[in-house]
């Protein structure tokens, strides 16, 4: 499997907001974890182009991300700022 555990406690640990493996509600741990997510399923499509029902899924996790970072833009700005930073995503 490609998301172990430990690379999930891993991603919470690194970018959640409380610095912490539980932290997996905060938006910044779920961001990071939907970039890991769409990182992995980007690369699958690459080798296989006729993988339809996989790029459904990656339409909707892309959706997902985009709602949560555009809640934390109106929440926090400077959260937002920080974790597009860190992330290297950009709009």
């Amino acid at each position: 499997m490609y998301l172990t555990k430990e690379k999930k406690s891993e991603l919470f640990e690194n970018h959640g907001r409380l610095k912490s493996k539980s932290d997996t509600g905060s938006p910044e741990s779920q961001i990071s974890l939907f970039t890991y997510r769409i990182i992995h399923l980007t690369e699958h499509l690459k080798k296989n182009k006729k993988d339809f029902s996989t790029r459904l899924g990656l339409l909707k996790l892309v959706g997902k991300r985009r709602r949560l970072l555009d809640y934390l833009a109106k929440k926090d700005i400077e959260r937002y700022r920080a974790i597009i930073a860190e992330l290297n995503i950009r709009k």
